[in-house]
């Protein structure tokens, strides 16, 4: 079955063209969902909360563009819809002065060890540093999806680099004193 004939199935109800159509995109939108999760659970809720809304707005689908990036942009949507209603978005203080870079040399740190990071942020934080750093957005779009301030975008976003720069020099620190360990402890 075509993509256009799955897309007119769906549009019908049809469950087992639902189910294809799952099948077809789940991994592509999890992996949006654990982006912008706190953890695999919480992704897979996003995950099922995202394609209920693909199915109820399949209509709205109006064959321009990419049906994929519609879907895409529907999760991001859906799972940010989540944040806001459950107010982990909501501002503490907001910096609106000029933008705070955290500069670090280069560092060796495992994708996994990164998403890891990156999961353990605080929602907010997480959230503006995946739109701005992985999915391109600009400030002023994220403080429109997010209903803050350009100006809270770029503090949530200099605090999430912050905030990851500490781990992953916690982690190298953790990992210096290891080996120091292992090989003064083979000296004596």
């Amino acid at each position: 079955m075509s993509l256009d004939e799955l897309i007119q199935s769906c549009r019908k109800g049809d469950r087992k063209a639902q189910e294809q159509l799952y099948r077809k995109y789940a991994d592509i939108l999890f992996g949006i969902c654990l982006k912008y999760s706190r953890n695999k659970t919480e992704a897979e809720d996003n995950l099922h909360d995202s394609f209920i809304t693909i199915f109820e707005k399949i209509e709205q689908y109006k064959s321009k563009g990419s049906f994929e990036g519609w879907m895409k942009r529907i999760t991001v949507n859906t799972v940010l819809q989540k944040y806001r209603k459950e107010e982990h978005l909501s501002l503490v203080s907001e910096n609106t002065e000029e933008e705070t870079y955290v500069e670090s040399g280069y560092v060796d740190v495992s994708l996994e060890t990164l998403l890891n990071h990156i999961q353990s942020l605080p929602n907010k934080y997480r959230t503006t540093f995946n739109l701005y750093v992985l999915d391109g957005y600009s400030h002023k779009e994220i403080s429109e999806l997010l209903g803050t301030s350009p100006g809270t975008s770029k503090s949530n976003l200099a605090r999430a680099r912050s905030i990851l720069k500490e781990k992953i020099e916690t982690e190298i620190n953790r990992s210096i004193i290891g080996v120091l360990i292992i090989a003064f402890g083979s000296m004596m």
